[in-house]
């Protein structure tokens, strides 16, 4: 059954799953929900305690005011009420950004890193404002085509269309005030100065075709980061862990194994 936990001013959705071992937490792209990671969940050991949930706005969470800081500190309210400290935190997208800030806030609550196709910094004001500016004036079912052109690449749009359309719906049954909140939020964002702090090992996901987040703004990622490994997946798009479920679980064990 759906799990959901009140965090100041807004009703979170939660999926916690309870296990032994090093917790796994798994953190969403912009317009999407947990559901995201099904398939790279499936593909962890059963005993792996995995924490999943959808941000604020999201999935079936509630709308309510939010920037990253905000978001790092809806984890790690979960984090801290389920008893998950020293996890792995796997966050795509947005999710990187917040797994980044969760990192920098709370460091007792992460071992490592896995970084899936965000950066420090995603895009310029210019881009997020305009973003904005579509959002009010037609509506993010009018956005949909070319939001879903960044997240996939051709080959996966191609072959799987009735998979297109069903995050087709995903994305667009996402609240427009939620939706652009957490735009803001990635607008407001730029965590390069601080990379440096965060000495936990990382590993630094790119897609080959991702248009959204390209691979040079991983490999700059890695970069900043003090532990750091960069990989790239050839042809995933902007959702390895939707494309490539297989690599990305394969990148998580191998991580997990690195940590003391």
């Amino acid at each position: 059954m759906p799990d959901f936990a009140s965090i100041d001013g807004a009703v979170l959705h939660v999926d916690h799953r309870a296990g032994t071992g090093r917790p796994v937490v798994f953190l969403n792209s912009l317009g999407t929900d947990l559901r995201i990671w099904d398939a790279v969940a499936a593909r962890l050991p059963a005993a792996t305690p995995l924490l999943r949930m959808d941000k604020r706005g999201h999935g079936l969470s509630q709308t309510a005011p939010a920037d990253m800081g905000r978001y790092a500190a809806d984890i790690a309210r979960l984090m801290d009420d389920r008893g998950l400290a020293g996890a792995l935190v796997c966050g795509v997208s947005v999710g990187g950004q917040i797994a980044q800030a969760l990192a920098l806030a709370r460091p007792d609550l992460v071992a490592g890193l896995l970084l899936s196709n965000t950066g420090a910094r995603i895009g310029d004001a210019e881009t997020w404002n305009a973003r904005l500016d579509a959002l009010a004036t037609h509506g993010l079912a009018a956005m949909a085509d070319a939001v879903l052109e960044r997240w996939f690449s051709p080959a996966f749009r191609d072959a799987r269309p009735a998979e297109i359309e069903g995050y087709r719906a995903m994305l667009t049954r996402t609240p427009a005030e939620g939706y652009g909140i957490c735009c803001a939020a990635i607008r407001d964002t730029d965590l390069r100065g601080r990379a440096a702090e965060i000495r936990v090992p990382a590993l630094c996901l790119a897609g080959s075709a991702d248009l959204a987040t390209p691979p040079a703004l991983l490999a700059d990622l890695a970069a900043r980061l003090p532990d750091a490994e960069y990989r790239e997946i050839d042809g995933a798009g902007h959702l390895p862990c939707i494309e490539a479920p297989d690599q990305v679980a394969d990148a998580i064990k191998t991580l997990l194994a690195r940590l003391p």
